[in-house]
């Protein structure tokens, strides 16, 4: 099985708000799908945190590393591909783009095997995992409005993120917005804070966390994401030694070894790679579980898409404690372009795709709603 083509498929049209500063239009691009065509006829699915442009682009430079490998060698054919880009950047849109290529792959050789990804990364642990709702911050009585909805859909965890909350130098907002939130999602119900400091221009600094973090443990809060810039690690391992709740981070990291310095500082509780950004399934599941060697817990990242939710499953089913994955609520990119799309359980649990590769597959008529050429990059 041999790879004959890959193309991206730019998402257009319902891209979801991200709380950033510089807000985001619905007509953006922000995510992409890459598509894999084998000299057989199967095809393979990926997708990719990045603008659809920078996806093209690296595609053109990628592409003549890809055409007539093998498709059902993810680890060695994405370590070709960094191998032969470092130095062209390590870790921007070249990796992000290969991230996209590997899940592919991945999806490839798992239905050329017949078996769930999970399987082929070594065993499964489990066959369902809780999903957290992952809502912006809003202020403090849309908020409450916002967990209780979630609530109600039947979610038993939920990340609030990003949006005014440490942006409007009030402490006594930031407060206000995290009582309702516990109040709307209610006692018995998971609580995570995320500050996105990797939003432009954050404007806090260590003291601004710590304080935080000591007003979060009031409110039973399960872990305080991005509290400070990405790049900060020795104050991230200040802020995790006098943290009263878990500190997580690590979505804007990129490679496995561009973590090795975090573990190693323990300058976190929970480290949350983004397996549409940080090299694929196979740098994620090394992360991972090396992260495992620190005594370091794996959640991973998920903004993205529902293909990239169907990584992160795949995945969960590979670590032994993987417990929870994150599911952006409201969004038509996770919703609406798969067949059958998803549902929780009673427990508020995600059942993990068991068919071969990713286990999922793609609603053509909601893509052609969000894509310009998914026909011709499908094809069939």
């Amino acid at each position: 099985m041999k790879i004959k083509s890959v193309e991206a498929l730019g998402l257009f049209g319902k891209t979801p708000k991200g709380g950033w500063s510089n807000e985001i239009n619905p007509d953006d691009s922000i995510h992409a799908l890459v598509v894999v065509h084998t000299d057989d006829g199967h095809i393979g699915i990926g997708s990719v945190f990045t603008d659809a442009r920078l996806v093209d682009a690296a595609l053109a430079v990628l592409r003549p590393l890809l055409i007539g490998e093998s498709a059902i060698e993810p680890m060695r054919v994405s370590e070709k591909l960094h191998q032969n880009t470092f130095w062209m950047g390590h870790g921007g849109s070249i990796t992000h783009t290969i991230s996209g290529i590997d899940i592919a792959l991945w999806d490839l050789f798992g239905q050329a095997t017949g078996q769930p990804i999970g399987r082929l990364l070594g065993g499964t642990y489990r066959t369902k995992v809780k999903a957290y709702a992952s809502i912006l911050m809003e202020m403090p009585e849309l908020m409450r409005e916002r967990t209780a909805h979630f609530r109600a859909e039947g979610f038993r965890a939920i990340k609030i993120g990003w949006g005014p909350f440490g942006r409007r130098e009030s402490r006594k907002l930031d407060e206000e917005i995290v009582r309702a939130a516990r109040e709307g999602a209610g006692d018995d119900c998971l609580l995570m804070v995320d500050a996105g400091a990797s939003d432009a221009f954050w404007p806090n600094g260590l003291n601004w966390a710590v304080n935080t973090a000591q007003m979060l443990r009031d409110y039973d809060v399960h872990w305080f994401e991005e509290a400070l810039r990405p790049d900060a690690v020795d104050d991230f391992r200040s802020l995790r030694e006098r943290s009263p709740v878990p500190i997580a981070t690590g979505e804007c990291i990129t490679r496995r070894q561009n973590f090795l310095p975090w573990f190693e500082k323990r300058a976190l509780d929970i480290v949350q790679p983004d397996v549409t950004k940080v090299g694929g399934i196979s740098e994620q599941i090394q992360i991972a579980r090396m992260a495992n060697a620190f005594g370091i817990r794996y959640i991973g990242h998920g903004w993205n898409t529902a293909v990239g939710l169907a990584a992160d499953l795949q995945i969960a089913a590979a670590i032994p404690t993987a417990d929870l994955v994150e599911y952006i609520g409201g969004s038509p990119y996770i919703d609406e372009i798969t067949e059958g799309g998803w549902s929780l359980d009673a427990d508020g649990m995600l059942a993990i795709p068991d068919g071969p590769g990713l286990g999922i597959s793609l609603n053509r008529d909601a893509l052609r709603e969000v894509t310009r050429n998914s026909d011709r990059v499908l094809g069939g």
